[in-house]
């Protein structure tokens, strides 16, 4: 499908930060084509700049476990889709700007992420990632609305379960469903139905012979600053919902994943996904 748009008119990181040669990822993959559905992986990502590292003291399995591996393998349920690359830790694309990297541990859940004498213009060559990310989303989000009236943002991320260690105890089901949709700066009154519809096609898909508990809002008050962004810009033109997959599709401290249960979770998302389409198409006068 053709945009209404020139995708060069979305200024991508990749094009204006100096990533320096002994490093060649892009801060992120942008699959940007019409439709309503955008789905984001903010987290997915590991890579830091190889000019910055010199300054990490984290180590890279402890980094790995804080990050959401594999939840860019559910952007394909999307029109648009987006893999953040850069490490949640090099710039936090779902915190407000002056918390997007940090030297602080009070910032990290007491992690020590960097090294407190990391330089100034570090930090800024890293912060202009963040603010290409926020211009580029915005661009496409005015182009997708101006066309269908309203857009369904799904930001997928993924949460630990076991952090008291690889042999104690899981956390209590009960606080920790399977799936979380956060969903609270969205207009209830006009997207509920939408988001309940999601919620019970998610809980209806078996992931290995049972039924995934789905939780409303049970984890967080929020879902960060990403969807309390895109709300605010926006307001009812956006139906922005956080998924948190509970990591009991790999293990949090080896980084073995269950391919089997990644297949299932998918499909039920993209289930869901069918759902909110049908309930956006009763919603616009656009043709989605």
């Amino acid at each position: 499908m053709e945009l209404p748009y020139k995708i060069s008119e979305c200024r991508t990181a990749g094009n204006d930060v100096n990533l320096s040669e002994n490093s060649e990822t892009r801060p992120w993959d942008f699959f940007a084509q019409n439709g309503p559905v955008i789905t984001t992986a903010i987290h997915a990502g590991h890579s830091i700049r190889y000019e910055i590292l010199p300054w990490l003291e984290i180590s890279e399995a402890d980094r790995l476990r804080e990050e959401d591996p594999m939840t860019d393998y559910f952007l394909g349920v999307g029109d648009s889709h987006l893999r953040a690359n850069q490490s949640r830790f090099e710039v936090d694309l779902n915190r407000p700007r002056e918390k997007a990297i940090s030297t602080n541990p009070d910032d990290q859940w007491g992690l020590t992420i960097w090294n407190s004498d990391l330089p100034k213009d570090q930090i800024e060559k890293s912060m202009q990632i963040y603010d290409e990310f926020y211009a580029m989303i915005r661009l496409h989000c005015d182009k997708m609305i101006e066309r269908y009236g309203r857009i369904l943002l799904l930001d997928i991320h993924s949460y630990n379960h076991r952090r008291d260690g690889a042999d104690a105890p899981a956390a209590p089901k009960d606080e920790n469903p399977d799936i979380d949709l956060g969903a609270t700066t969205m207009n209830h009154s006009i997207y509920g139905k939408l988001l309940n519809r999601m919620a019970y096609q998610l809980g209806n898909m078996p992931v290995c012979g049972r039924l995934p508990d789905v939780g409303v809002n049970v984890r967080w008050k929020d879902g960060g600053h990403f969807p309390e962004w895109l709300h605010k810009t926006y307001g009812d033109d956006a139906c922005v919902i956080t998924l948190e997959y509970k990591k009991s599709f790999m293990d949090e401290w080896t980084g073995q994943v269950d391919i089997l249960a990644l297949q299932h979770l998918r499909e039920g998302l993209f289930r869901a996904v069918d759902v909110a389409r049908d309930s956006l198409r009763h919603m616009t006068k656009a043709t989605l």
